[in-house]
């Protein structure tokens, strides 16, 4: 495959994404102006590498740091000293540098700049793309999955650094709330590298691999509700309990929906993998149908479970609201009789 289909396999997914969000945010800047931010992003994934391979060769002029990465827990601390703060402050320094600029000429939304941290992150994605694709070290598959990862990844301080810039009035305590966004982002990043490489170590650690897509799953949740807030639109609220006991149970409902609507997804990326090496007329055999069918019928039940659980905990909070209006136009008709 030449260099150009690769660059264009690993450059249209992200800029897909980039388009479906563009459209998504209300007084979006220019088009052209957010292209520039997925150039920048595309740049900060190059130098995040060369930095990546100076930290590895200075760590490895200290201790020996293949063998320590050999297990789960020396793999672990890789990702939270090195690869999370290196990628995620590259992607920062991405969007800080020329939202400054762009900011002494217009009066930038918060959405603005949430959406410029995503068009980093999608740029940066497409730059790693490539270069898995160039050596061959993932397919197309597994990088489509990952496509919106780093704009997950990048989402709180995005958010913080949006609320920051865009306050007419700068307060010290928005300013700490960037620096904890972005702990929060590395923690977040080393954590789903960590479930990701979990499936090559022996058991019971490899059952750390199926809490990756539900983690995955929350954290789509969390940018978009990042996405309505920014915008000013009531976020979506499942956690409505007046009680503990009721807020706990409908906690433990979303930990159950994410689980099974992740593992659903999980499930469906894995038969994906296992047809892929398969021939289109390998697929018409009863055989590999029955399979196809029973794998997807699995999966799907387990997807609409999950789905059913969300619109309960949806509905569970329009009841009460109802019940609550209800009750406040019989008072007053009650006290207009008298």
């Amino acid at each position: 495959m030449t260099n150009l289909a690769l660059l264009l396999w690993a450059a249209i997914p992200p800029l897909l994404f980039l388009g479906y969000y563009y459209y998504r945010v209300a007084f979006a800047p220019a088009l052209p102006r957010l292209l520039l931010f997925f150039i920048a992003g595309a740049i900060s994934g190059g130098v995040a590498l060369g930095l990546e391979w100076l930290a590895e060769i200075a760590f490895n002029s200290i201790v020996n740091w293949q063998q320590i990465q050999r297990s789960l827990l020396g793999a672990a601390l890789r990702q939270i000293i090195e690869i999370g703060p290196i990628e995620e402050g590259c992607k920062l320094i991405a969007v800080i540098i020329p939202t400054i600029y762009l900011q002494r000429r217009y009066r930038l939304r918060s959405s603005s700049i949430l959406l410029f941290t995503i068009a980093v992150a999608l740029g940066f994605t497409a730059e790693e793309n490539w270069v898995y694709f160039y050596y061959g070290t993932a397919s197309f598959l597994d990088r489509s999955i990952g496509t919106l990862v780093h704009a997950m990844f990048s989402a709180p301080w995005g958010y913080a650094l949006g609320i920051y810039l865009a306050a007419s009035l700068r307060i010290n305590r928005r300013r700490k709330l960037i620096l904890a966004a972005f702990i929060n982002s590395v923690i977040c990043h080393a954590l789903v590298n960590v479930l990701s490489i979990a499936w090559r170590y022996s058991a019971p650690v490899n059952f750390l691999s199926y809490g990756l897509f539900p983690f995955l799953v929350w954290m789509f949740w969390r940018l978009e509700q990042l996405l309505r807030r920014v915008q000013n639109q009531h976020p979506i609220i499942l956690i409505s309990g007046h009680t503990p006991q009721h807020r706990a149970w409908q906690r433990g409902l979303i930990v159950f929906a994410l689980i099974l609507g992740g593992n659903a997804i999980f499930g469906l990326f894995l038969l994906a993998r296992i047809l892929s090496p398969l021939r289109w007329s390998q697929l018409l055999y009863p055989e590999i149908w029955q399979f196809i069918l029973s794998r997807f019928l699995l999966n799907f039940c387990f997807a609409i479970v999950a789905w059913f659980i969300y619109l309960y905990l949806r509905n569970s909070l329009v009841k009460p609201l109802c019940n609550s209006a209800l009750n406040s136009a019989y008072l007053c008709v009650k006290q207009f009789r008298i």
